[in-house]
């Protein structure tokens, strides 16, 4: 008991000198005030770590941490108080998380772009307050729904616009070469290998090598050297199902797709929106 009231008293006088208005003193009388302070220390492991990673907290200001975590664990009893810190908790949320997630959604990797963060706030604390002045809450459900994609496709075609007409010039220069032949919808084809199997419908599994192309030859899959892709064929962009619902097995075509029956507006990573591309495909087999 000695012993634990010597280190009591020698804890007490490092936080006495250490904490500040904002934090409270301990008082370490017996062992559950000495056990309680330990948990409450305990629990601190990796937290400043925690904080800069996950957080993006600078722990230069920590005792501004403190202070919000103090005012935060304590306002439980104190209903506007409590009230106020959950407004800055979703506050957070929403600034670091769904306006992030948003700006991701229409403008991808170009963070030169963002929407109107003050009128995500106004609309969010409207909707909060139930002022209905400018639109209800359904309505603004409703406009979000109809416009969310005409602005994302606003957006791609101002940054992704060239692309679309590299395409066009690329498919249209590819429908004069020789040899080359017509599936429909946009999508041409050259014969490397005329097979002589059966022909898959588009709910048929099928065995087969193929590689992706982007029209300036960059590479973005490709399997040719290693083990056949098994799928059914439904399951891919639509250039490349009509591909496959035309050609018999034992067949090998170069396919040219226009960005329309590919992946259209979406980003893709190394595919661009409304990239045209140029698939390989050898149809192994047919999957029973």
């Amino acid at each position: 008991m000695k012993k634990i009231g010597l280190i009591s008293a020698v804890v007490m006088a490092v936080i006495l000198c250490a904490c500040n208005q904002n934090t409270p003193k301990a008082n370490l009388k017996n062992n559950i005030d000495s056990l309680s302070y330990a948990i409450g220390m305990s629990q601190t492991q990796g937290l400043k770590q925690y904080l800069s990673i996950r957080m993006g907290v600078d722990t230069t200001e920590i005792e501004a941490f403190l202070k919000g975590f103090y005012e935060s664990a304590t306002s439980s009893k104190d209903a506007k108080r409590k009230a106020y810190l959950a407004g800055l908790q979703i506050g957070q949320q929403v600034s670091e998380g769904m306006v992030q997630n948003i700006n991701q959604m229409l403008f991808g990797e170009d963070s030169t772009q963002t929407i109107n963060e003050k009128n995500v706030y106004a609309g969010f604390m409207a909707g909060v307050a139930e002022a209905t002045q400018i639109m209800t809450v359904e309505q603004a459900n409703q406009f979000v729904q109809d416009k969310m994609e005409v602005v994302r496709e606003e957006v791609r075609e101002k940054s992704y616009g060239a692309n679309r007409k590299a395409g066009e010039e690329f498919i249209a220069g590819i429908a004069k070469k020789d040899g080359v032949k017509e599936l429909g919808d946009g999508v041409y084809y050259e014969v490397l290998t005329e097979g002589n199997g059966e022909i898959p419908a588009d709910t048929t599994k099928v065995k087969l090598h193929y590689e992706g192309k982007l029209i300036d030859g960059t590479v973005f899959d490709t399997d040719l050297e290693g083990e056949p892709h098994v799928m059914f064929a439904n399951q891919v962009i639509p250039g490349f199902k009509l591909a496959l619902t035309n050609m018999p097995v034992g067949s090998k075509w170069i396919v040219y797709i226009p960005q329309e029956q590919g992946y259209g507006s979406n980003d893709m990573g190394k595919i661009k929106p409304y990239s045209a591309l140029i698939f390989t495909i050898e149809l192994l087999g047919i999957e029973k």
